[in-house]
């Protein structure tokens, strides 16, 4: 059934359950009709017989009536004419109906003389149909007899059947009247998923301009809403990884054309930069730049591959890591008053991820920096607090917001893997890292779990 479109998947199970109440209805109401109706039957018999016994006294027979206002009294005296009665005198004389067969009779003896109650209830065949009787010992007319009620079987299932009859009507009437709004419910909650799944097809196909509009507050709608938000990202994602591979072409085409034309220079005999040390210094240069744009390339790669396979981690002194990449980065900028307030801390990770994170946060503050960098260490609780701040320009709303975005554009159109690379290493560890404009200068925020 799964297979079939989610209108008729609803449709039939509401129709399953309605024909499987109907079906067990249909088996369970016989049963209890028919119980019911057994007590019915001995119960109009007794009452009968109250009225047998007592209609040879009026004054009896009138509170008897009474008792039962106006409309018991009615139906009293309608029951009674339903029930057949016959005596069985002490003298073992008999008034035998001619409905009543000879055994069935000697085996009404047989009860009377071992009942040891004044009256009790029983049920027989005669000729192979069912009969209700109540045997009930009185007196009349000063001598004692046995008053014999009965009701055939053919009383009760007829009044079986008319009732189910008419509760099977009801029954097939609600199921028909129902499956028919069950149709239209279920191709009601059906048709948003429909168009749901045409706009997802299209977000499958790269068809990303149709907005998806979904009037709804449910669960649907909430779905249709994060489609939504699953195709403005896909559109931005598209918009920066254009721009990334125009600029990373820009990026690895500009060093290569160097390269070439520097080498192509060379091998003419003329040098561009007065000699040739100056001239291959240049081209060393460019090749070591174009080294670190695809070395960031491959990075991103390694850590979209770390993040479905994890990676190995230990505990090791974030302090002592951060002062050993200061002591190898400051010397290109001895101009700088570097400010370490690093008490000692330990983080669980990989040391040569963090090293990568350090290093790229550096080298960005060191490119922005005038005079002053600060990086501190702080305890958070459950969090440690790694900050690092410099007394730059601040940074533009609409880049700091998107700052650490995989695509996003650099300074002067640059690409700048380096804090797409920090802020995925950051996650990995299950951290998080902002940036944010200061009064004076930009802090660089790194928020990093304590080991449990």
């Amino acid at each position: 059934m799964k297979n079939k479109p989610l209108f008729l998947q609803i449709w039939i199970v509401f129709a399953a359950i309605t024909l499987s109440i109907s079906i067990i209805l249909s088996v369970i109401l016989p049963l209890t009709l028919r119980d019911f109706f057994t007590e019915e039957i001995y119960a109009t018999i007794e009452s009968a017989q109250k009225l047998m016994f007592s209609q040879y006294n009026l004054s009896t027979l009138r509170d008897l009536l009474e008792s039962k206002g106006l409309e018991g009294a009615r139906q009293t005296l309608e029951n009674i004419r339903t029930v057949n009665h016959f005596f069985i005198y002490d003298n073992m004389q008999i008034l035998i109906p001619s409905s009543l067969s000879v055994d069935f009779i000697r085996d009404v003896v047989n009860q009377i003389k071992a009942q040891k109650n004044i009256s009790q209830r029983y049920s027989g065949e005669v000729n192979g149909e069912k009969i209700f009787y109540v045997i009930t010992k009185g007196s009349t007319l000063n001598q004692n007899v046995y008053l014999i009620s009965y009701m055939w079987d053919s009383y009760r299932q007829d009044l079986v059947q008319t009732l189910f009859k008419r509760l099977a009507l009801v029954m097939f009437i609600v199921s028909i009247l129902s499956w028919i709004p069950a149709i239209l419910l279920s191709k009601y909650l059906s048709r948003p998923l429909v168009t749901l799944e045409k706009k997802v097809k299209k977000l499958a196909d790269y068809e990303w301009n149709d907005p998806v509009e979904v009037d709804r507050e449910d669960e649907i709608g909430k779905l249709g809403k994060s489609i939504e938000q699953l195709r403005k990202q896909l559109l931005y994602q598209e918009e920066m990884q254009r721009s990334f591979l125009q600029n990373i072409s820009h990026e690895l085409k500009t060093p290569v054309m160097v390269i070439r034309s520097f080498a192509q220079a060379i091998r003419d005999g003329i040098y561009p930069k007065d000699d040739l040390d100056s001239s291959v210094a240049v081209i060393d240069d460019e090749a070591e730049r174009l080294e670190k744009r695809i070395r960031n390339l491959l990075y991103i790669t390694k850590l979209d591959y770390l993040n479905s396979n994890g990676f190995t981690s230990e505990i090791f002194s974030l302090d002592g890591l951060i002062k050993n990449v200061v002591e190898r980065l400051s010397w290109s900028r001895t101009d700088i008053d570097w400010q370490l307030e690093l008490p000692p801390t330990e983080i669980n990770g990989d040391m040569e991820q963090w090293r990568v994170v350090i290093e790229n946060l550096l080298d960005n503050q060191m490119r922005y920096a005038k005079n002053t960098i600060l990086i501190s260490l702080t305890d958070k609780g459950n969090n440690i607090l790694l900050r690092f701040w410099n007394d730059g320009p601040g940074i533009e709303p609409e880049v700091l917001n998107s700052l650490f975005s995989r695509f996003n554009k650099g300074e002067k159109g640059q690409f700048g893997l380096g804090l797409a690379i920090v802020q995925r290493i950051v996650s990995l560890h299950a951290g998080k890292i902002w940036a944010q404009n200061e009064k004076s200068g930009v802090s660089f925020l790194v928020q990093i779990p304590k080991p449990s």
